[in-house]
């Protein structure tokens, strides 16, 4: 788990950094860079998500996922849970949504990949942190970044990093045996088109309710068991 608090650390204190720096920057300036950010998320998106070796599981985790997320009306919960949270603290839904948009796009971010999942395995197995540590060092550099053009919610991941992987790590040997290669590939895939529709959001382009799709990474085991009895 050392390594895991290391990572939070890291995130919590790259966080502070962006929003000291953010305080500095001129609204036009960090309109500009988070334009930026914006188009490399969906660089990034794209990169991850076209590694997948069966673009079917991805369709149907989507599509079952988005489905769920739709009927159980996620992202409008999320956000009414979040404005209720903020009401003594924050003015208008602007400030709520804003915080919300920040807190799944740096979780996504910092969450979402092979080396979360692998590095985790690896330190609940074997006590080898080195992938959790250079990750920490990508999420110091991500947190300065996320949190000076979105704001206090990147914070928020610093909990859902440690809880996430925490949770990894201390039930590693249970999960194991159940994460083959070829999961956390198709894992990481679709977690890849999630940010991909962050960074086309984050350019104006769409205005896709992503917290919707999330239960689609929760599908991924299912669909691809299925694509496996099936032959496809």
């Amino acid at each position: 788990m050392f390594a895991v608090i290391i990572n939070t650390i890291a995130i919590i204190l790259g966080s502070i950094i962006g929003l000291v720096i953010k305080q500095g920057i001129p609204k036009r300036l960090s309109e500009s860079m988070l334009q930026g950010l914006g188009l490399c998320t969906v660089i990034i998106g794209v990169q991850g998500a076209i590694q997948t070796s069966n673009i079917l599981v991805m369709i149907v985790s989507i599509a079952v996922g988005l489905a769920i997320g739709e009927c159980c009306r996620l992202d409008d919960r999320v956000n009414h849970s979040t404005q209720r949270l903020l009401a003594r603290v924050t003015r208008g839904r602007g400030s709520a949504a804003k915080i919300t948009e920040a807190f799944v796009t740096s979780c996504l971010i910092m969450n979402v990949g092979a080396m979360v999942i692998v590095g985790s395995l690896d330190a609940g197995l074997v006590g080898n942190y080195t992938m959790l540590y250079t990750k920490s060092l990508l999420d110091f550099i991500s947190g300065i970044m996320l949190a000076a053009t979105m704001g206090a919610g990147v914070l928020g991941s610093a909990l859902f990093t440690l809880l996430f992987q925490g949770t990894i790590v201390l039930f590693a040997e249970f999960l194991a045996p159940y994460m083959s290669d070829q999961l956390i590939a198709e894992m990481s895939v679709t977690g890849c088109a999630l940010i991909l529709a962050i960074g086309l959001n984050m350019l104006n382009l769409t205005k896709l309710k992503v917290i919707n799709y999330i239960p689609a990474l929760l599908v991924v085991p299912v669909s691809l068991k299925l694509m496996e009895l099936c032959n496809l």
